[in-house]
């Protein structure tokens, strides 16, 4: 049961006297997607929590592929790469990342890699291989779909190999990222002093708008701009008047590895861990040395030579443009 409100603790800052409550509410979720809406933080929190969800919640992918045969007109590395973009259902409380698990093994061991198998091989007829023929050892880790076409095999051709599925995350490659989409925008909050009038603007954008507290909330932008009479109360305004600036909804759609609600609860503990981590830094003083701004090169006269453009004066007495020749930049 999920449930429709949820108030996250209390995060005190660097300040005893300052509190900060971060509301969350979700909206709706469904096998592949979450909405919810925040509040309580700015646009950088925001994007740190969608790039986190984006590049480091890990979830398992084929890296490795040993061919035994493949006779297919599909060349070993194209149809590899087919392979390693299938979505596998990831199983992230009995498997560790390879760079934390103890065994340095190269192809990993059964803490830290499942072994997959597709051995199918063409009768007297033209046989499709699709991605529910790959076998895995653990029944918890397959592919998410059944039915995704990896090639077709003409009479007589096969494909047998030997897999190993790793965990990892995005930040290393996208096929690791668990999710096909993760946006965040933020709310319009607008004062309605007509009940009737906000229940039919409401009703003509359910999935759009929510009503609470004599207020408008828009969550959807495409679908309050479709309703005329939600487009009624904005008066002369534009929507962008009525953005709040610590309130945002986030999108967030599951490839099939992990629940929408799964990858959203790592995110947020991946990224409690990073932020505690750097209030330790800061506070032992362990920071790194102040960044020297880089220096511009300067401009002298209008001439731009590059390298082996050809002979060329030092100096131009009177520091203009030569023809043919462009600004000169010196360090």
């Amino acid at each position: 049961m999920v449930p429709e409100n949820l108030v996250v603790e209390e995060v005190e800052d660097h300040n005893p006297s300052v509190v900060k409550v971060l509301k969350v509410k979700i909206l709706g979720v469904t096998e592949d997607t979450i909405q919810f809406i925040v509040q309580g933080i700015d646009a950088a929190f925001a994007n740190s929590l969608r790039r986190t969800i984006l590049s480091e919640v890990p979830s398992m992918v084929i890296e490795d592929i040993f061919y035994f045969d493949n006779s297919s007109v599909i060349p070993d590395e194209v149809l590899a790469h087919r392979i390693g973009l299938i979505p596998l259902k990831t199983d992230l409380d009995n498997y560790v990342l390879p760079e934390k698990c103890d065994c340095n093994a190269e192809l990993g061991c059964p803490k830290c890699r499942v072994t997959l198998n597709l051995n199918v091989e063409a009768g007297e007829e033209i046989h499709s291989v699709y991605s529910g023929d790959i076998k895995s050892v653990d029944p918890s880790v397959v592919p998410v779909s059944p039915n995704i076409m990896l090639a077709k095999l003409a009479p007589d051709q096969a494909i047998k190999f030997e897999a190993y599925a790793q965990l990892n995350k995005g930040k290393t490659h996208s096929k690791y990222s668990p999710v096909s989409m993760a946006i965040f925008q933020n709310i319009a909050e607008i004062s309605v002093e007509d009940q009737s009038l906000a229940m039919k603007c409401v009703e003509e954008a359910p999935k759009g708008v929510i009503y609470e507290a004599e207020k408008i909330k828009v969550i959807n932008v495409q679908a309050f701009s479709k309703s005329q009479t939600c487009r009624s109360l904005l008066g002369t305004k534009p929507l962008i008047d009525f953005m709040k600036k610590d309130e945002y909804v986030f999108t967030i759609e599951s490839t099939g590895a992990l629940s929408p609600i799964r990858i959203v609860t790592e995110a947020v503990k991946i990224l409690t861990e990073k932020l505690h981590e750097l209030r330790k830094k800061i506070d032992a003083g362990e920071i790194h040395d102040e960044i020297e701004l880089f220096e511009t090169p300067t401009e002298v006269g209008r001439r731009l030579y590059a390298i082996g453009a050809g002979d060329f004066d030092e100096e131009d007495e009177e520091g203009g443009e030569e023809e043919g020749k462009g600004p000169v930049y010196e360090e």
